[in-house]
């Protein structure tokens, strides 16, 4: 049996243990407001959220397992789950190939720095803000909605709009159809060495195009099919339907086509003056004279951004435009830690920057690729302003997620929050396993 320790170590072993149990409670006491407020922020609501969702709507009556037999039966959960499910698997995707091609680039462009910096600046602007921003931005009318407005420049840039979107025929039998279908003379009606007069309603005054000069009846040719297209009103009063009085105008730019037969045989464009003439047709036969539906077509409005079938897409976007510097960031910074070296090494041995790229760079910054996915998708588990503030009211439930399904089931209208708990609860379930994956990756990189 040892000997007991001398009195000496004994007494300088007590002051050590008491120094150690004081800093131990002294860390309890720093420890402690902080593990309140963590219980009553967290522990307590998932308590409380589990608890209340084996109950009923009213929270009067226990159901058991019920409200997630719901869950899963309900269209439009499930159609929430499978929005949810594109964000995870598109969203993080994006956001990180982006994030590590953009954090390569801003190594080999001068200014990095602040191009870095206009790229990070939407993180300091609210999910709020920036669903605000793009709810505008999206917006069909291209004068309210810029990506319109920039879709409608591209698109008429290649085709040209309709001269006359408002523009109708005067109703009379001289010319008879729809603007869907254009509109046309009787068949066989009209003969070369006679002048047709066109008339023309529904063109503000303002729309007409200022090259546009004072109409004029056509003048009959034998050899030829001449004609005038022109606006059929005259400001003020005193004006005579289908007669061209002094201050009508001509219609320029707008297309007429000569039928015989049904088929096409000559197409002319209205001058100035909106005349127009056909050389060359056989004087004994008659034709019929149409302006086709082309000169009468809606004008083109862009893309339907908030429309049911491209909502998703576009709140996603907006998501892009959002955290696109978060991933170049953390990107950036696992690329600034791999040794030059290597890099400079492949080069001398003759890899070309492609293969660095996907032999070298994209290995060594695995890790990092990974922790900012897995936080990507904790975040895009859990949005929820962009969706309700970028989806209109009678699209809502098709750009809904889980986030959104739970609070407009609890309290945007359903007021069922035994439900919404549920909803709250495999919300929980699905954001806790990501969560772990990362807490663990990161306890092995500061190992």
């Amino acid at each position: 049996m040892a000997p007991p320790p001398p009195a000496k170590a004994r007494a300088s072993a007590d002051p050590r243990r008491l120094a150690l149990r004081r800093r131990r409670l002294l860390g309890a006491l720093f420890a402690l407001p902080a593990l309140l407020l963590l219980g009553a922020l967290v522990v307590y609501p998932v308590l409380f959220s589990v608890g209340r969702s084996l109950f009923d709507a009213s929270g009067d009556r226990f159901v058991g397992a019920a409200n997630y037999v719901e869950m899963f039966r309900d269209p439009a959960t499930l159609k929430a789950v499978r929005n949810s499910a594109v964000w995870v698997v598109v969203a993080p995707a994006l956001l990180t190939g982006v994030g590590l091609v953009l954090a390569v680039l801003t190594e080999r462009v001068r200014w990095a720095t602040a191009f870095k910096l206009v790229l990070f600046l939407p993180m300091a602007v609210s999910f709020l803000a920036a669903g605000i921003i793009f709810r505008l931005s999206y917006d069909q009318d291209p004068d309210r909605g810029v990506i319109n407005a920039v879709v409608v420049g591209v698109h008429d840039a290649f085709e040209e709009p309709a001269p006359y979107p408002t523009a109708r025929a005067r109703p009379s039998e001289a010319l008879t159809g729809s603007p869907g279908d254009g509109y046309t003379t009787a068949p066989g009606t009209v003969r070369p060495g006679t002048g047709v007069l066109l008339p023309v309603v529904g063109v503000a005054p303002g729309a007409v195009p200022a090259t546009a000069l004072t109409a004029r009846a056509p003048a009959p040719e034998p050899d030829g099919l001449s004609g005038t297209v022109y606006l059929d009103f005259t400001p003020g009063s005193g004006g005579r339907q289908g007669v061209i009085d002094p201050a009508e105008k001509g219609l320029p730019g707008m297309t007429v086509e000569a039928l015989r037969g049904g088929e096409v045989v000559g197409t002319a464009t209205t001058g100035d003056d909106g005349s127009f003439r056909f050389d060359g047709l056989g004087s004994g036969d008659g034709y019929a004279l149409r302006l086709p539906a082309a000169n009468f077509a809606a004008p083109y409005n862009g893309v339907n951004w908030l429309g049911p079938s491209l909502i998703t897409p576009a709140i996603i976007g907006a998501y892009l435009w959002v955290w696109t510097g978060f991933s170049m960031v953390l990107i950036g910074a696992g690329l600034a830690a791999i040794p030059r070296d290597t890099l400079e090494a492949a080069r001398v041995d003759g890899a070309s920057e492609r293969q660095i790229f996907r032999r070298i760079t994209v290995p060594l910054l695995a890790p990092v690729l990974t922790v900012v996915f897995v936080t990507l998708v904790i975040n895009v588990m859990k949005v929820f302003d962009l969706v309700y503030i970028i989806a209109p009211g009678p699209v809502q439930e098709e750009a809904d997620v889980l986030a959104t399904r739970m609070w407009l089931v609890s309290f945007g209208g359903g007021n069922d929050q035994g439900l919404g708990s549920a909803l709250a609860v495999l919300l929980l379930l699905l954001v806790v396993p990501a969560m772990v994956f990362n807490i663990r990756r990161f306890r092995k990189g500061g190992s």
